[in-house]
C-alpha cells in the first residue's frame, strides 16, 4: 500500500492559487489534427508499425492537442485512437502512449483505482474533479475503496487526506498558529510515550503548504530531531512512507518528484510504472523544475539518467517528454 500513501500524498498538495507552470511540453503552434492523425493512422498501419512518428507527434503535443486528435482520428480511421495504440504497441511504450491520451483527471483515477487494487495535484477544485471522474469512471466513492483496502491509523489518514478540503494560503502569516502547531506535533510525538497519530493527521491534513512549511521550520526549536527523523522514530509501515511522502512534497515537491525518478530509474529493473506516472503527470505542470532539481541533487541531468537506464523506443519518448538535456 505504500503507492497508494505515495498517490494519495501528491493529490493533496493543495494550493489556493494557480502556481506558474513550467511544462516541457507545450502545445505546438501551427498546430493541424487532421495531418496528426492522418499520419498516427499512416504510422499505425505500416508494417513494424512507425513507433518514431507515434512518439514524434504524441509527446510534443499537449493534452488538449492530443484530444483532438483523437477526435479526428476517430472520424478519419472510423476507430477509437486509444484502442488502435493498444493494437499497435506494447510494453512501457503503450502504458505510456495511452497515459499521455487520458485527461489529467482521468489519468489520476485510472492510476489512483490500480495503485489502490495493488499510490499531487494542486488544489482543491482538482482533487474534487478527480475524485469525480473515480466516482463516474468505477461507480465507486474513492474514499470507500480506500478503506475497503486499507486499515487502522493508515486507513485514517488516507481517509482524511481525501476528505479533507487543506486550507487555503493567506498573505497574513499566522505566527502564534505555527507555533502552536509546531509544538502539537512535538507533543504528540517526540515529547511521549507513543504517538497520538490523530493529531498529526489532523495537522498535516488540514493547514496550507505554505504554513506547513513554517511549521516544520519552527518544530526544530520543539524537538531535537526534524518532522522527517521523528517520524522515522514513531511510526513505522505504510503509515510511516505516508507521513514521509507528506513533508518531503510540502516542503519541495519537484525535488520529491526528482528524487522518486533517479530511485525509480536507478533501482535494480527499473521500475517504468513509477517514471512512466511522473513523467506523464508533470510534464505539462513542473518538469522543467523537476530537471533542475534533478541535476542539482544528482549532479547529472535527468535527460542523462533516463538515457542510460531505460532503452529502445520508450527511451525516445521519455526523452521527448523531458524536453532537453541541463
Amino acid at each position: 500500500m505504500a503507492m497508494v500513501s505515495e498517490f494519495l500524498a501528491q493529490l493533496t498538495l493543495a494550493y489556493g492559487e494557480v502556481e506558474p507552470k513550467f511544462p516541457t511540453v507545450v502545445p505546438v503552434r501551427d498546430f493541424d489534427p487532421d495531418k496528426d492523425a492522418a499520419r498516427i493512422e499512416t504510422a499505425i498501419k505500416t508494417k513494424g508499425v512507425d513507433e518514431q512518428t507515434v512518439i514524434d507527434i504524441l509527446t510534443r503535443r499537449s493534452g488538449e492537442q492530443r484530444r483532438e486528435i483523437a477526435f479526428e482520428y476517430e472520424r478519419i480511421a472510423k476507430k477509437d485512437l486509444t484502442i488502435a495504440l493498444k493494437g499497435a504497441l506494447s510494453g512501457p511504450l503503450e502504458a505510456l502512449m495511452l497515459g499521455l491520451m487520458k485527461s489529467t483527471a482521468h489519468y489520476d483515477a485510472s492510476e489512483l483505482k490500480a495503485s489502490i487494487k495493488m499510490s499531487l495535484k494542486e488544489n482543491n477544485k482538482e482533487l474534487e474533479e478527480i475524485k469525480k471522474v473515480y466516482k463516474e469512471m468505477f461507480k465507486k466513492e474513492v474514499e470507500k475503496d480506500v478503506a475497503g483496502d486499507t486499515s487502522g491509523d493508515f486507513a485514517k489518514l488516507l481517509q482524511a487526506l481525501v476528505q479533507t478540503k487543506r486550507d487555503e494560503p493567506s498573505n497574513v502569516v499566522d505566527y502564534e498558529k505555527i507555533d502552536e502547531d509546531a509544538r502539537s506535533l512535538y507533543e504528540a510525538g517526540v515529547k511521549r510515550k507513543g504517538t497520538d497519530v490523530a493529531t498529526w493527521i489532523s495537522i498535516m491534513a488540514q493547514r496550507s503548504v505554505p504554513h506547513l512549511q513554517k511549521v516544520f521550520e519552527r518544530y526544530k526549536s520543539y524537538s531535537p530531531y526534524d518532522m522527517k527523523e521523528s517520524i522515522r522514530k514513531e511510526v513505522k509501515g505504510d503509515l510511516e512512507k505516508s507521513f514521509l511522502t507528506l513533508v518531503e512534497c510540502f516542503e519541495n515537491r519537484q525535488l520529491y518528484f526528482a528524487n522518486r525518478l533517479n530511485e525509480a530509474m536507478k533501482s535494480k529493473g527499473a521500475k517504468e510504472k513509477v517514471v512512466t506516472r511522473i513523467m506523464v503527470s508533470r510534464c505539462e505542470v513542473d518538469l522543467m523544475k523537476i530537471r533542475t532539481e534533478f541535476r542539482k541533487q544528482h549532479k547529472r541531468s535527468l535527460y542523462q539518467t533516463i538515457s542510460e537506464h531505460t532503452k529502445g523506443d520508450y527511451q525516445k519518448a521519455l526523452l521527448s517528454l523531458c524536453g532537453g538535456d541541463d
